[in-house]
């Protein structure tokens, strides 16, 4: 199976170096820059669940594809993706799989509507990684995960397929016939997330210290998981129950990547993660006491704006 990730950041750098070091056929489709570093340092990988570095590092600059690849796992951020679509395009045959890892659910809209729905699969990972200083690829917890599936729900022989390749690579990979539901969940959680220590600037046990900030959490992932309830796609129990120890866990460093971009002075995911739930929230679902108040969702979500218009993002 013929791979291309897109980009070799810290989540398409990482599961497409394991993979590449288990000996799969992976190629990274990056710039002149990354692709002149990773010839001069190989694929670094600081991780707790094993150092590693790729030496041989496969790279291909847009320019240069000149055939279609097996399979194309894509990671770039959410507002990315436009110019991802336009550099991975020639590597998309009438038989290529596109598996994608980005949060939220529009970014389905745009891929099945440039490569068709045949092509695109759904999928999430499950993975706290940074790129540092030197660009080496540092994994902060153990967690290390790809969920994928058929968007209708069906078992497929290339679903079987990838998941055997991507299993060489050491790291957890669950094919399931509920992806769009995982997507869902995923999307409460980490809207949770992000708005709330984006808001608060602050991780969930500086919050959870904090008069009221339990509450404020709280009210958060039930306004998130109504969304998606809307949608056919309610939180279930159990994902619940994890998502609840996370998010409550007193003394817990936990941060969203969104509020690290935004100590960083970075662009951020706001319109994506936040934004886009709101735009989808049934027009008569519940507000605040007044229309004039806004929710904790629409708060965390100007805050972001507020921060993108102040740095000129």
């Amino acid at each position: 199976m013929r791979i291309l990730v897109v980009g070799a950041g810290a989540v398409g750098g990482y599961f497409g170096g394991r993979m590449a070091l288990a000996g799969q056929n992976v190629t990274f489709l990056v710039r002149e820059a990354r692709a002149a570093q990773l010839a001069a340092d190989g694929l670094v990988i600081k991780s707790p669940r094993g150092d590693a570095t790729l030496a041989d590092v496969k790279t291909v600059l847009t320019s240069q594809i000149d055939s279609p690849y097996d399979l194309v796992l894509l990671s770039c951020k959410a507002y990315d993706l436009d110019s991802a679509m336009d550099a991975f395009a020639p590597a998309v045959g009438p038989s290529t799989t596109i598996l994608p890892m980005l949060n939220g659910m529009r970014h389905l809209d745009l891929l099945r509507a440039r490569f068709g729905n045949a092509n695109v699969l759904g999928g999430v990972c499950l993975i706290a990684a940074t790129l540092d200083a030197s660009r080496a690829i540092v994994q902060m917890t153990d967690m290390h995960a790809i969920v994928f599936g058929e968007l209708d729900g069906a078992k497929s022989a290339r679903v079987e397929a990838i998941a055997a390749a991507l299993r060489t690579g050491g790291f957890d990979v669950d094919a399931t016939d509920a992806i769009v539901q995982q997507m869902w969940e995923k999307w409460v959680f980490l809207a949770t997330l992000a708005g709330s220590t984006c808001l608060f600037r602050a991780n969930v046990g500086n919050i959870l210290a904090a008069p009221g900030g339990e509450a404020a959490i709280r009210a958060l992932f039930d306004e998130c998981g109504a969304v998606a309830a809307a949608y056919g796609h309610a939180v279930r129990a159990s994902f619940a129950e994890r998502s609840r120890a996370m998010l409550f866990a007193s003394g817990s460093s936990l941060t969203a990547s969104m509020l690290r971009d935004i100590e960083n002075g970075l662009r951020t995911e706001g319109d994506h993660v936040l934004g886009d739930l709101l735009k989808r929230r049934p027009a008569n679902a519940a507000v605040g006491s007044a229309a004039t108040t806004p929710t904790l969702l629409e708060l965390a979500y100007t805050h972001v704006k507020a921060y993108e218009a102040r740095h000129g993002r």
